[in-house]
């Protein structure tokens, strides 16, 4: 398979997988929001952002940097290497998650406190478990990744998300008898059920892949086994954390973007509003707009972990063509692909939060903050995913030091930006606080890549036509909204006609968009026929519609 199908059938695996997770997760917020409502959900947002910190502190650099090294060692034949590597990463994890799962216990009563979220405290604790399974659990999709082989990845992110959103929804049911508090534990127990049907997976899958490697690899010469013995677990830890802990740096972003988030919205906006409608606000920001806002960067994310053992699998053997090439298709097509759900979910934020969450329509505070913050959240993922590819390409590349220069700029300026619009924007200043964070660490990456590789992902005239077509859809998204509040009301409930109207948002502007990108050149027909194998068969019923057979091969 070559490196351009290989991209593509990778983040086509994962993409999928990870909609479906995360079209999960969004379905799990719905009967939890009922059950917890916002009083809830904050407390529950609080305890999951603290999680997701440490949980990426734990696990997102080693599997990243192992999946380098995997990759860089089996496409050099040095399979043995490759496997006792793996072996000591596996023993790493084991540790990590149990400090990590005793630092998450013993920290929660004060940062519950220090949130101003006191009902926190049970639910951060009730989720601690889960870091005992997930080091192992990412260190195993860290290996497939480095083979290349991103199926078994996807499946299990889909079966510990239907058990964690099966868990958490009945155990927040079962508990919200005996208090708000024990419900929403229960709803973050949810995650510890999840990890412990992802890790039954994965043992599955490493146990079909060593059967299968022992029958195609057969004897291992002599050779590569004193190389392998001779690498010490000393060694194999200084290179895993040399790698490792700029990826931790750049990984740890979002989640720590969002757990500053928790942490400073109730004391910044109180004073304007109060305690409990900040806490309600943090509620929606939480529970309601960062699930939403999250949908557009699924493809990101997997077109990240598809290049990375690309990118160094290329540089590994110099080939600086192959990487040059790879960099402006994965942040073109992640650009292509994230902005059209970026406008659709944003310009559709009111219908869709009111479908959706329609419990708690009708208060002042979610009618008056719920579709906004939402909209506002989903724009800052478009930067969020130039930052997230181009770092990408970065690690395959070896590049660390710009991701941690970057990494400490975008934080700074967030915490910045955050104190100083915050008084004058509320909540919304936050999310601008975001936005300009994403925006800093992506110019950086982007500036280190042009001077390490001559990338090139549009010319000015497809980048006008972008920024067009991006324009003329927003517009008629806006006035769409207002048409469809006004005269689309024809069940005289608020869900149904909700979700009438959020279906022709998206439906129209979706379509629009797509029109426009070919209308203004910034797609042709051409592309379609340069595409991978597995896109140019999907692609044949438009290139037949548009009177141009699809080539084969």
């Amino acid at each position: 398979m070559s490196s351009k199908d290989s991209l593509v059938k990778g983040t086509l695996i994962l993409s999928l997988a990870a909609l479906v997770a995360r079209a999960l997760g969004v379905i799990q917020r719905i009967p939890l929001v009922a059950l917890l409502t916002m009083a809830g959900m904050a407390p529950y947002g609080v305890a999951f952002n603290l999680y997701s910190v440490l949980l990426v502190v734990a696990t997102a650099g080693i599997p990243s940097a192992l999946s380098k090294m995997i990759s860089e060692r089996t496409a050099l034949g040095r399979y043995a290497e490759a496997d006792r590597i793996y072996k000591a990463s596996l023993q790493f994890a084991v540790g990590a998650g149990i400090v990590m799962a005793l630092i998450l216990w013993f920290v929660a009563p004060s940062f519950a406190a220090s949130s101003e979220q006191p009902k926190a405290v049970l639910a951060i604790r009730a989720i601690a478990p889960a870091l005992l399974l997930f080091p192992v659990i990412a260190i195993m999709r860290g290996y497939f990744q480095g083979r290349r082989m991103m199926a078994p990845n996807g499946i299990s992110q889909v079966i510990e998300q239907i058990f964690r959103v099966v868990t958490s929804v009945a155990l927040a049911y079962l508990l919200l008898e005996r208090g708000l508090v024990y419900a929403v534990a229960g709803a973050s127990f949810g995650g510890v059920i999840g990890g412990v049907a992802a890790l039954a997976v994965m043992l599955y899958y490493g146990s079909k892949l060593r059967r299968q490697d022992q029958q195609e690899r057969g004897t291992i010469p002599p050779e590569q086994k004193a190389a392998a013995a001779a690498l010490g677990a000393g060694t194999i830890y200084k290179q895993l954390f040399r790698l490792s802990v700029p990826i931790v740096i750049f990984s740890v972003t979002v989640t720590l973007v969002y757990l500053i988030d928790s942490w400073l919205a109730t004391p910044l906006l109180k004073g304007a509003m109060g305690v409990e409608d900040a806490g309600r606000v943090l509620g929606i920001l939480t529970g309601q707009a960062q699930s939403l806002a999250g949908i557009p960067i699924i493809l990101a994310v997997a077109l990240s972990q598809s290049v990375v053992p690309i990118i160094s699998s290329a540089y590994a053997q110099n080939d600086l063509k192959q990487v040059a090439e790879q960099t402006g298709k994965v942040l073109q097509l992640s650009i292509l692909t994230g902005l059209p759900a970026v406008l659709v979910i944003a310009l559709a934020a009111r219908p869709l939060n009111f479908f959706i969450f329609e419990n708690e329509a009708g208060t002042l505070i979610d009618d008056r903050f719920a579709p906004g913050v939402i909209a506002a959240l989903t724009v800052t993922a478009i930067f969020q995913i130039v930052m997230q590819t181009s770092g990408a390409v970065l690690m395959g590349m070896g590049r660390m030091k710009p991701l941690m220069a970057g990494v400490g700029v975008g934080i700074a300026v967030k915490l910045a930006a955050s104190f100083a619009l915050v008084p004058f924007f509320g909540i919304y200043g936050l999310v601008a606080a975001t936005a300009l964070c994403f925006i800093v660490m992506a110019a950086i990456n982007l500036s280190v890549l042009r001077g390490a590789v001559a990338y090139r992902v549009f010319g000015l005239r497809r980048w006008a036509g972008l920024v067009f077509s991006t324009a003329a859809v927003t517009g008629i998204g806006i006035v769409l909204d207002v048409l469809c509040r006004d005269a689309v009301n024809p069940l005289g409930h608020l869900r149904a006609d909700s979700f009438l109207q959020a279906v022709i948002i998206c439906t129209v502007t979706g379509a629009a968009y797509i029109l426009l990108l070919f209308l203004t050149r910034v797609m042709t027909l051409q592309d379609l026929d340069r595409m991978p194998g597995p896109l140019r068969k999907l692609a044949k019923p438009l290139q037949r519609r548009l009177g141009r057979p699809g080539q084969t091969g």
